[in-house]
């Protein structure tokens, strides 16, 4: 089950991101690039961008509300508490304020 949500995950996380890249900004995007700038010629060049703007909505909502979906009901709920490696390691002892620790001489030659 967690599998499957993180794979639709993955995949609309990849459909946006290309979406976006479709997107014309000032310099034309990627559309031009890819050779999609004929996808203005089938819908119209206002369309194609009220679609694409759309697109990109409803895939950043399903992304935002999957990712909340898959963190609050789907991932596996641990049992117990498991504590770091810093949280079992012994404590330090405290020094009384004052007082230094005990260093070792230097070795002279």
């Amino acid at each position: 089950m967690y599998t499957f949500f993180v794979t639709i995950e993955i995949l609309i996380s990849i459909v946006l991101v290309i979406v976006v890249l479709m997107q014309a900004s000032k310099g034309g995007g990627l559309a031009g690039t890819l050779g999609t700038s004929n996808l203005g010629t089938v819908f119209g060049v206002r369309r194609t961008s009220d679609f694409l703007t759309k697109t990109t909505t409803v895939l950043a909502t399903a992304f935002l509300i999957l990712a909340l979906f898959i963190n609050l009901v789907v991932l596996p709920k641990g049992e117990g508490t498991q504590q770091s490696i810093i949280q079992s390691s012994p404590q330090p002892t405290s020094l009384p304020p004052g007082t230094q620790p005990a260093q070792t001489p230097p070795t002279g030659r």
